[in-house]
């Protein structure tokens, strides 16, 4: 195996009209001469996806779902346009090169569709390609089952592809183009004074890619597991990037690293539910059984052999996992409520481990602006809060400069 390959991933924006995706195929044979092998992993052009999506609730009768197999073939195609248009502007530069789909690049998944997990890597046929000198375009975000039907991989999939096939090639690094020239200590539209992070390291880039920054959480887990270098920059910019890579806390030892933020939140209370052992996982259990993701979970103390139990979770899956709890019949309950317009505000740093005192000055400063606090969550290196999310903005710009985040 050449030991020279290089996996690059661009997303949607990047490709999401003709003359970009033009620019991408010169920036690619430009890594090529430079004496690197290029594995290109991309996205759907522009909005393509969601428009395939609304395609296929339009031609259902009745608002019935549509059938997530046909739907899982129907999206994968998104990622083919791309990738063959790229090779064809590859190609007329003179170069060798070659478009594989998901299952033809020899990417294996589960049976879960719209959110596979991929199960194994074949890089037989992807090895062939590269030693017979050919740069290899990669549709993301889709893959193969062991019944042979098209996965795809959810939401943000083609990060995880690049990953992951950095991992199995065992490339030199995976590189990540996107609209943003990097990380950053906070969403730089809402903090002017956001700066950008030059190193990170996986433990802290996993917290915030979870709570929404811009890399998906599944690849920044992959890259960890497999210790693949992962640098984010932007598509058509000549800036430095940020490199994710093992380590220590690397910004100077900061204890904070960043702030997180997740608009995309709700919140499910179920009011006085009998208490009794194994409630919670009764609760829980149907709704992980249909890959419905928590996170901050909240149990007040019994009450007469009652409880409240509320949790947060996406705002795409706040119908559906209220709809499962309804539901259950073995639930015994008085009321489910269901809100929304909530945000997650998370502090996130390694170096919180040892230092305490991080969550009461955070909780002061945000009650220093009045803001209330609906739900805390902590973990070794984050502390989260639920808030309404009309308080977003002040809530990080008070916490960026309590924290000194500007400064390096």
């Amino acid at each position: 195996m050449k030991n020279n390959i290089v996996v690059q991933k661009y997303g949607g924006t990047s490709i999401g009209d003709v003359d970009k995706l033009k620019l991408i195929a010169k920036k690619i044979v430009d890594k090529k001469l430079e004496g690197f092998s290029p594995v290109v992993v991309v996205s759907a052009m522009g909005k393509t996806t969601d428009e395939l999506v609304e395609m296929s609730e339009k031609v259902t009768f009745n608002q019935i779902e549509p059938d997530p197999r046909e739907k899982d073939t129907l999206l994968s195609t998104g990622e083919l346009v791309s990738a063959t248009l790229l090779a064809m502007s590859i190609k007329s530069l003179g170069q060798e090169v070659i478009s594989l789909s998901g299952p033809q690049a020899g990417i294996f998944t589960d049976h879960i569709h719209g959110s596979a997990r991929i199960s194994d890597i074949n890089i037989e046929r992807m090895i062939n390609e590269i030693n017979k000198n050919k740069i290899l375009i990669i549709a993301g975000f889709q893959g193969i089952n062991t019944e042979g039907d098209i996965t795809t991989l959810g939401r943000g999939g083609s990060d995880t592809t690049a990953v992951a096939l950095a991992a199995a090639l065992n490339a030199k690094v995976c590189e990540i183009f996107t609209d943003v020239e990097g990380i950053y200590t906070t969403d730089p539209r809402i903090v002017s004074k956001a700066r950008k992070i030059n190193f990170i390291n996986y433990e802290d880039m996993l917290e915030m890619a979870v709570l929404g920054a811009k890399m998906h959480p599944r690849s920044i887990e992959l890259a960890s597991v497999y210790n693949v270098p992962v640098y984010v920059a932007g598509t058509f910019s000549k800036s430095k990037g940020t490199l994710i890579i093992k380590g220590d806390n690397m910004e100077n030892n900061k204890t904070v690293t960043g702030i997180a933020i997740d608009k995309n939140v709700s919140k499910i209370t179920i009011k006085k539910i009998k208490n009794k052992p194994g409630t919670a996982g009764s609760i829980l259990r149907p709704l992980s059984d249909q890959s419905i993701s928590i996170d901050i979970i909240v149990q007040n103390i019994p009450m007469d052999g009652f409880i409240d139990f509320s949790f947060s979770v996406s705002n795409d899956d706040l119908q559906r996992a209220y709809d499962i709890l309804m539901n259950q019949k073995n639930l015994d309950f008085e009321d489910i409520i269901k809100g929304s317009g909530f945000a997650k505000i998370s502090l996130v740093g390694t170096g919180m481990q040892n230092a305490p005192g991080y969550a009461t000055e955070m909780f002061t400063a945000l009650g220093g602006v009045n803001i209330d606090i609906e739900m805390i969550t902590t973990s070794e290196i984050r502390i989260t809060c639920l808030i309404n999310e009309n308080h977003v903005n002040s809530a990080v710009n008070v916490l960026h400069s309590k924290f000194d985040l500007d400064k390096e």
